[in-house]
């Protein structure tokens, strides 16, 4: 069988540095910087950060090594020019794909963050051997830890739009199954929509079976179908959603267009995916039955599920057990209060969500300064789990059967409620941020 060559080649970094030198990377020459420069942006890219913070980086590691840079920031490429002493190099960089790895992105910014005592001391080579480092690095969890992950948070997304122990139940064998086999496709490399579609067949396919075995086990007519469409949730985009908004009220135009776009293409992927599943196996979207709740086991249930749930998606990240857990706190509190908001006091869904992601901004600026994970790392997978994954799939659903108004109306919903997650962060952000809230 012949080998499939790669589309993208393999850029070999160290020969582009002086392997045999010891000289400081202060007192390197301008083309071994900027391949320093762009390496480290192109390392934070591929974590899946937004434009804002990959230039930040990109900008510290270029004053520390006296050089001056100027980049334009794509979702997979960079396109950037540094000078220095009159002289100018200009590059262009792309990645494979693109992902999340909120642990990278931790390992980066400290890199990055100890980069200048270190200048005078390490040369470029040895710079380029940390990053070989840090990049390749493999995933903290086997496939079978990320099913279970993905298997806990769907479940945890069931309770918390109304399903009820059932529902749960098959949401977490689906998720987890389906998740599983993503990621054993993705370690081979098997392109996007592929595996995408692959993991939603899958988590659907094992979802209706499972219900299938507890109707005949039990000789209950179980209506829990609503509960299939959670089983497919662990592929909603939500990192390139809220990092593509952010990156556009940065005005990094091209990166957030760019972000949007690909999640756009997922979400039209799996909604599809998960159609022609439902039509295949006869289930209509349908409202969950109201479970009789007191008001203090509710909110119990609320805080510990929107922490598992949290938790779960963290763990999908890879993030590490501590930074999972602390983003695991701050969804908790603010998933909760989303919930209690809307409630209690009748608060519009899209104020709500607006508060709840400006108050996990809040909680994960102060946590930042004790704990030291970056922000990022916090914030996004905390609100993740208001992403609306199912007012997009009824969205597609009806849409697809040519209902256009209902098909509309989920469709309004959820892009209010997408605009509103990035938004509460950012206000959150100029608040506690003096960088962030400047514009020069």
């Amino acid at each position: 069988m012949n080998k499939i060559k790669k589309q993208h080649m393999t850029i070999p970094w160290h020969s582009l540095a002086d392997q045999e030198s010891d000289t400081p990377a202060l007192k390197a020459g301008l083309k071994e910087k900027a391949t320093l420069i762009g390496r480290v942006g192109l390392a934070m890219l591929s974590a899946g950060t937004g434009a804002w913070r990959v230039r930040e980086s990109m900008n510290k590691i270029s004053s520390c090594l006296g050089v001056t840079c100027d980049a334009d920031i794509g979702l997979l490429s960079i396109t950037y020019t540094c000078i220095e002493s009159g002289d100018s190099v200009t590059r262009s960089l792309t990645l494979v794909n693109t992902g999340v790895n909120t642990d990278k992105i931790r390992l980066l910014e400290w890199f990055v963050d100890s980069f200048a005592e270190r200048t005078s001391r390490y040369s470029i080579d040895q710079f380029h051997s940390v990053l070989d480092t840090i990049t390749t690095a493999p995933g903290h969890y086997p496939a079978l830890t990320l099913g279970l992950a993905s298997g806990l948070a769907c479940a945890s997304f069931t309770f918390l739009l109304g399903g009820g122990p059932t529902e749960m139940l098959c949401a977490f064998f689906g998720a987890g199954a389906g998740n599983y086999v993503r990621k054993k496709l993705l370690e081979r490399h098997l392109t996007l929509l592929a595996n995408l579609s692959l993991g939603v067949i899958c988590a659907c396919s094992v979802y209706v079976i499972l219900l299938q075995i507890l109707r005949q086990v039990t000789g209950l007519n179980l209506a829990v179908n609503a509960g299939y469409i959670c089983s497919m949730l662990f592929v909603i985009p939500g990192f390139p959603l809220i990092t593509g908004g952010i990156d556009l009220s940065k005005l990094d135009l091209r990166s957030g267009l760019e972000r949007l776009a690909y999640a756009l293409l997922i979400i039209f992927a799996a909604c599809m995916t998960g159609w022609i599943c439902a039509l295949v196996y006869h289930i209509v979207p349908a409202e969950f039955v109201e479970m009789s709740l007191s008001r203090p086991l509710l909110l119990a249930l609320r805080l510990l599920f929107s922490f598992c749930g949290v938790f779960g998606f963290s763990l999908m990240f890879n993030s590490t057990w501590r930074m999972a857990a602390t983003a695991g706190c701050i969804g908790m509190i603010s998933n909760t209060l989303r919930l209690e908001l809307m409630d209690d006091l009748g608060t519009p869904l899209i104020l709500a969500t607006l508060l709840a992601a400006f108050c996990a901004g809040l909680l994960a600026s102060v946590i930042k300064k004790y704990i030291g994970f970056p922000r990022i790392s916090l914030t996004v997978p905390s609100i993740v789990i208001m992403v609306p994954g199912m007012f997009m799939y009824k969205a597609v659903y009806y849409i697809a059967l040519n209902d256009l108004v209902t098909g509309g109306q989920w469709l309004s919903k959820a892009i209010l409620v997408v605009t509103a997650l990035p938004l509460g962060l950012v206000l959150a952000r100029i608040l506690t941020d003096p960088a962030f809230r400047t514009c020069n």
